[in-house]
């Protein structure tokens, strides 16, 4: 439910905020990391008792105005502000009729326009993080871009993980804190529950960035990639948000380098290679169903 939620999310973040990130002094004796309860409530200017509430999950709506000043107090950025805004208004985002979606496909259109793009490797990623469509060359790219696959899974569960993601260490928070942005009006979702239970069961790395609650709404970065036959492969990616009914969560990831770089140099020596024949686009094998 959402008050047990934000009680979770204010719990972890509270622990990361050091006495000394908001000029309080550090006493050496205290029994838990981060701030203390009643520090944190004077900090966002909220009653202890109120404050308290809200960890134990028995206040289940905090005011928007109460919401901003948590944040200010745990000095949340953008990503996460909405993200706490989210939880705590989970109604306003998403109708109970329309927060699962039975099935997540890609629209035609938005696969042809993947494959006009012969120079640049590209794919679309769904609410979960799942591979739903990719052109040939993302696919020649990774394994990782591979239509049925997950990021999730690749970079957390695939024994090959260390092997194919040489900047894992910085790459898989960053898809757990993505994730985190992405699923605020969706935490109830059977597909969702699976999904953490399978990663957290199956790699304790996971199961402790999930439990910090970092938040962060994926725009763009920098992706390592140690091709067979080019060698390590840098580039930028940029991310795109699919608009329309049933493209729910769907994101266009678009990597690039800037010309006479590496990674420009590499990307126009794998489409010299040739990068395979297009596919024919059908429903993912990973689509998702909802209860």
């Amino acid at each position: 439910m959402a008050e047990s939620r934000i009680a979770e999310f204010l719990r972890a973040r509270r622990a990361m905020v050091r006495p000394e990130d908001v000029g309080l002094p550090d006493s050496g004796r205290r029994r838990v990391p981060g701030l203390r309860r009643e520090e944190l409530a004077i900090l966002a200017g909220v009653s202890i008792d109120y404050y308290t509430r809200l960890e134990q999950g028995r206040d289940h709506h905090p005011s928007e105005q109460i919401v901003d000043a948590l944040a200010r107090a745990l000095r949340l950025d953008d990503d996460a502000t909405a993200y706490l805004h989210r939880l705590a208004r989970p109604s306003a985002v998403a109708g109970d009729g329309e927060r699962y979606q039975l099935t997540e496909r890609v629209r035609p259109g938005v696969i042809e326009l993947l494959d006009a793009w012969d120079h640049t490797p590209a794919f679309v990623t769904g609410r979960y993080l799942d591979v739903l469509a990719a052109n040939r060359l993302a696919k020649a790219l990774s394994p990782m871009h591979a239509v049925g696959g997950n990021l999730l899974r690749a970079i957390f569960l695939d024994p090959r993980a260390g092997e194919l993601h040489p900047d894992r260490e910085a790459f898989g928070p960053r898809l757990v804190a993505t994730l985190r942005a992405a699923v605020a009006p969706r935490l109830d979702d059977p597909a969702l529950k699976a999904l953490v239970r399978e990663l957290s069961l199956e790699s304790d790395e996971f199961r402790r960035l999930w439990a910090q609650h970092v938040v962060r709404d994926r725009a763009d970065g920098v992706k390592q990639f140690p091709h067979p036959r080019l060698g390590p492969i840098e580039l930028r990616y940029e991310t795109f948000t699919i608009n329309g009914h049933g493209a729910e969560g769907q994101i266009v990831v678009a990597y690039h380098a800037a010309p006479g770089s590496p990674g420009h140099h590499a990307l126009t020596m794998l489409e010299d290679a040739g990068a395979g024949p297009r596919d024919t686009p059908a429903t993912p094998a990973a689509a998702r169903t909802g209860p």
